[in-house]
């Protein structure tokens, strides 16, 4: 019996007795459970080592401590619907059942199946009863994390609706063909129950042997075509069974499908069709009026032949399923063609799902907690000395940056380390997107190739032998040295890791994933026999929208990009890590780090902002004005919505967002101008009150007139590349004057030093950003410095100034409630009830030059406003000059793009 034959053997022997104590068991029961029946585990039959104890807690852990909450929903209360229509109905739920009872011989949480359960009850209320007659439709928008388990949420929500009556279901799988059929699996597995290729039951299938199966014409091999469908022969009107298809957001895909439901209209003489309920399920749906300036995925063909299919069913359902929601509520609310119907915008729900507590996410790991940071997060600094970032497809790369020779000696090393922990039949893979260019992936693979050849070689010459002597090869040292920078407290001995590495190197496979590429990444045959795949994969776009890497623990990426969409969207990183987080490790330059972190905060304060909007009973286009309102809109539409515009026009709003001179001016004049100026104002604030001063020796003046902090942006010398800033933000304080009449302003001191001149304000060290070569980053416009690389060098703890116990208590509250461990700047302005500004002395050095001081005593200013809810905005607009320094900026163009699919 293998290693994790027994584990399972004893965790389910365990399980027993940890059900038979009851609900209210801690972790450190869980413990004290194990630890009492430790000398059974150690006796001739189980053999455990310390490792399999340790293996064996966390999964007990993850199963009976992971918890999921019901998330939040945005509805349109105006619109008449009953929410509880499905409770009233007698309905045999056997798709559903079925489903939850394949998901717990996956080994998911109880609980978390249960608060599945819950949420998609929630989800399939807010469609309309499939019973109900007459001419109806529903359009939600159902925002996820990803990776985060939204294919599982839709595939229990197609379960239900099933059972409830919906009939049709179409199900749009992205844009790529590996997504699609990576979603076919996973569909044939837990709803259909067959496998599509062969007939043979599988998942669901096998659970029941009078079950009743869906039908369906795609498989994982072929997508949707007329000539298929038509070979099945199949009315609708005669449809007994639910029929489910998976087919690719492609212009000529979804036309196909239009024109073969179009024909079978015509020949049974109806213009739409009436008694059977369609429900369409738009995975990746913020993917949709992106444009990538390609003619085959164009955004505004595929919008509308999505549409023309809704519009052919008199009951029918939309739900938009995305990780990224921030296109699709840029769709404007009242868009409408007579021809096509309503457009997608999701006008009747928007629902928020919570991630499950193990979910290892974006929050987790870009939450500037250094501790975090320093066991996750690798630096890559050497990687533009072999490939520009801003690099084009007939470049040429001749050898691996040392970086990606370390984070596959760490991928080899985790698949041991894993191996040793019991997990040998479990996938793991390594992820490297290090181009959006097809050419320069191949290379890639073949340098990753030799490189892995090379080291096979070496541990298969080496690893029997004495560790000495092992260790005089040069390949088996750069391991070991990897070994003890990066997993030597992971609990396992350089002789146990020697003794395994050859078993786990020797599986490693390397497959480039590409719209050009045949090699396909297949888990689902390694885990139908049982076993694992070690897999090292190559790619770009493929990799970056939806597609799912199954044991993920190792990621190069040497990406950059400013759109939100597309950065998260790479974060393949991101999901669950039971049993090996630790070893897990992210390789990234620092501007993307910077980028991750910026965007990570934002995705998730739009998040709060739907729970703020539920609890005010907001509607779903109430949502859709804050994001279009949101001052990054620039970044996240700017080129896709700007791309033939000499001039576009903002509506802006700066609400519940912190904004700071994080570009900083090398001028002289400026500099001094500024702190003559910080100097006069700090005078004139003192005339009226003294100041709070805290422990810092910061100091506080309270309810300082909304006119004085618009005069002060008016005569503080932004630089340049601000330029936006300064002209909007004097805006936007007097739009806000009415809720805001009053804020307070805030000199950021040190505390222990002396002051730096003579208004009691000692200055802050602050790094300069550095480009990817580990060059300071330079402004475009003027000469200067970034501080840092996420647009802010002040630190959420400096926003609690003045607050007094009661207050910090509550913000407190609004971080838990946001899963956050610690308060942030929004959580501390929002408890304050008024807007802050804030002062700073930056003295700025160059951390690469062992601290050396680029510039002393540099003036900055950061502005925090409370989110109010009351979506204020003002009118912005952007020249061409803009569109074409962003564009210069901006190094992923997904007009250069070309991994994209291209076949049908």
């Amino acid at each position: 019996m293998t290693d994790s034959v027994k584990i399972k053997e004893a965790e389910k022997f365990l399980s027993q007795i940890i059900l038979s104590r009851g609900s209210n068991l801690s972790s450190q029961d869980i413990i004290t459970i194990v630890e009492q029946f430790r000398p059974v585990f150690q006796d001739n039959y189980y053999q455990f080592k310390s490792e399999d104890f340790n293996t064996l807690i966390r999964s007990l852990e993850t199963q009976y401590f992971t918890t999921m909450g019901a998330g939040v929903s945005l509805i349109d209360l105006d619109i008449p619907h009953d929410e509880e229509w499905y409770l009233k109905r007698q309905i045999s739920w056997d798709y559903a059942e079925d489903y939850e009872k394949y998901l717990i011989t996956q080994g998911w949480p109880t609980r978390v199946i249960g608060s599945m359960g819950s949420v998609t009850n929630r989800i399939l209320g807010l469609l309309q009863d499939p019973h109900k007659d007459g001419d109806w439709e529903r359009r939600g928008l159902v925002i996820g994390h990803v990776q985060s388990g939204k294919t599982s949420n839709y595939i229990g929500l197609i379960s239900k609706a099933a059972d409830a009556g919906y009939k049709f279901i179409i199900v749009i799988a992205g844009i790529h063909n590996n997504l699609r059929t990576q979603t076919q699996e996973r569909i044939d597995v837990g709803f259909i129950g067959r496998d599509s290729r062969n007939n043979n039951r599988i998942g669901v299938g096998q659970l029941r042997p009078n079950r009743s199966m869906p039908v369906t014409v795609t498989t994982t091999e072929s997508d949707f075509n007329k000539a298929l469908a038509n070979r099945f022969g199949m009315e609708l009107k005669s449809l007994n069974n639910t029929f489910i298809l998976v087919i690719k957001k492609n212009v000529s895909t979804l036309g196909s499908l239009y024109n073969w439901l179009k024909e079978l209209n015509v020949r049974q003489g109806i213009e739409k069709i009436s008694d059977i309920p369609m429900l369409l399920i738009d995975d990746e749906a913020d993917n949709a009026s992106i444009n990538t300036n390609k003619p085959e995925l164009d955004p505004t063909r595929t919008n509308k032949e999505i549409r023309r299919i809704l519009n052919l069913f008199k009951k029918r359902c939309y739900i938009g399923y995305t990780a990224t929601p921030f296109a699709n509520v840029f769709i404007s609310p009242d868009n409408k063609d007579d021809m096509l119907g309503n457009d997608l915008f999701p006008a009747h729900f928007i629902h928020c799902l919570d991630a499950p507590t193990n979910y290892f996410g974006s929050e987790k790991i870009f939450s500037g907690n250094e501790s975090i940071d320093n066991i996750l997060i690798r630096k890559i600094d050497d990687a533009d000395k072999h490939i520009s970032i801003g690099h084009k497809k007939d470049d040429s790369i001749h050898s691996l940056p040392e970086s990606l020779k370390k984070a596959i000696n760490c991928f080899i090393l985790s698949r041991t380390i894993r191996n040793i922990r019991g997990d040998k039949n479990k996938h793991c893979s390594m992820m490297v997107n290090i181009s959006r260019f097809v050419s320069i992936q191949r290379e890639f693979k073949y340098l990753i190739t030799e490189y892995i050849e090379q080291v096979k070689n070496a541990i298969r010459f080496n690893y029997k032998l004495p560790i000495e002597k092992a260790l005089k090869d040069e390949l088996i040292q750069q391991i070991f040295k990897t070994f003890q920078e990066e997993y030597i407290d992971c609990e396992t001995e350089w002789m146990d890791i020697l003794d395994e590495l050859n078993e786990a190197a020797s599986l490693i496979k390397i497959l480039l994933v590409n719209s050009k590429s045949d090699e396909a990444l297949n888990y689902t045959t390694y885990t139908t026999q049982g076993d694992g795949l070690t897999v090292i994969v190559i790619g770009g776009l493929s990799l970056s929208r939806g597609l799912t890497i199954e044991g993920l623990t190792i990621s190069y990426i040497y990406r950059n990009s400013k759109m939100y969409d597309t950065l998260m969207q790479m974060g393949r990183w991101f999901g669950y890590r039971d049993g090996y987080e630790d070893i897990c490790r992210i390789y990234m330059s620092d501007i993307s780090y910077g980028w991750y972190c910026h965007i990570s905060e934002a995705t998730e304060e739009l998040r709060m902002q739907v729970k703020r909007m539920s609890r005010e009973q907001k509607k779903p286009s109430d949502f859709g004005l804050y994001v279009r309102a949101h001052p990054d809109t620039l970044i996240v539409t700017a080129l896709n919505k700007m791309r033939y515009a000499e001039n576009r026009s903002f509506h802006i709003s700066y609400d519940g967002k912190l904004m700071e001179t994080h570009i900083l001016p090398a001028s002289i004049d400026k500099n001094e101008s500024n702190r003559s100026f910080f100097k006069s104002f700090f005078d004139i604030l003192s005339q009226s009150s003294a100041p709070y001063v805290d422990a810092t020796n910061s100091l506080l003046f309270k309810n300082i007139n909304w006119e004085d902090i618009q005069n002060f942006i008016f005569r503080f010398r932004f630089h340049n590349d601000l330029s936006d800033l300064q002209e909007n933000i004097p805006k936007f304080i007097k739009e806000i004057s009415d809720i805001y009449p009053y804020w307070d302003v805030a000199f950021r001191s040190l505390s222990g030093k002396e002051p730096e001149i003579g208004y009691m304000i000692a200055a802050q060290e602050r790094d300069i950003g550095h480009d990817t070569s580990g060059q300071p980053r330079k402004p475009s416009s003027e000469n200067g410095w970034y501080t840092g690389n996420k647009n802010r060098f002040s630190g959420n703890s400096m926003f609690k100034i003045g607050l007094d116990d009661n207050q910090i208590m509550r913000a407190q509250g609004l971080a838990a409630e946001a899963s956050r461990k610690n308060p942030i700047f929004s959580d501390y302005t929002n408890v304050r009830g008024k807007p802050l500004l804030l002062l700073h002395l930056l003295n700025l050095i160059d951390r690469k030059k062992d601290d050396q001081v680029i510039q002393s005593l540099v003036p900055a200013i950061s502005l925090s406003f409370p989110n109010s809810n009351d979506v204020r905005t003002i009118r912005y607009v952007v020249n061409s000059v803009w569109l074409k320094q962003f564009e210069e900026n901006q190094y992923d163009s997904s007009s250069e793009e070309d991994d994209y699919d291209i076949n049908i």
